[in-house]
């Protein structure tokens, strides 16, 4: 056998066995990385399904008393002297269009009245009535016990390391950037990074 039939040997056993092996680890590690990435051990899938029973918890005790968690979080944040739509808007995170929905519906049940505020006529001021008053109060009574009664369940070494990731997860959702490669449409332009914000 000559020097170039070795050659040609090896650079077919080479072809052969690379992409077995690259297809060995692409199936092998595929199952892992499916494994570590299934929707139910994912961070954000343990943020979504802790609040919404936390969530469902506050709906089944405030329909007890004639409202949901929602108007609950809503009443909480409206104080006596009156708060603007924008200040409940930001403090809830509730969507503008939704919010007016929710405060018309407030309205209609009693627990809230709008005025027109007098050094910004631009902007409507919300005030509690007597009954939203009372609403209120069970509102913040509710969440008030509930937490007392996580506090007594969880160490307050775990409470406070629960506090700072979740605070931790909140900078970096708000810091991040979804990063993909996009390749150039033009000749020799190569691969860039674009950062895509929301």
């Amino acid at each position: 056998m000559s020097r170039k039939d070795t050659e040609r040997q090896k650079y077919r056993l080479k072809n052969l066995f690379y992409p077995r092996v690259l297809l060995y680890l692409l199936c092998s590690h595929s199952k892992y990385i499916n494994r570590i990435m299934s929707q139910d051990n994912t961070i954000d899938y343990f943020l979504k399904t802790c609040w919404q029973t936390v969530a469902n918890k506050y709906n089944i005790i405030a329909s007890q008393f004639g409202f949901t968690q929602a108007t609950g979080y809503i009443l909480i944040n409206i104080h006596k002297e009156g708060t603007s739509v924008s200040q409940i808007a930001n403090a809830t995170g509730v969507k503008t269009t939704s919010l007016s929905r929710v405060l018309n519906n407030l309205e209609t049940l009693g627990f809230i009245y709008r005025e027109v505020n007098a050094s910004d006529k631009r902007s409507v001021k919300v005030y509690l009535t007597p009954l939203g008053v009372e609403k209120r109060k069970l509102a913040k009574d509710v969440v008030r016990s509930f937490n007392e009664f996580l506090e007594s369940q969880i160490p307050e070494e775990e409470r406070m390391q629960l506090i700072q990731l979740l605070q931790k997860i909140n900078t970096l959702t708000a810091s991040y950037q979804l990063q993909q490669a996009v390749r150039g449409e033009k000749k020799g332009e190569g691969v860039r990074d674009v950062g895509i914000r929301k």
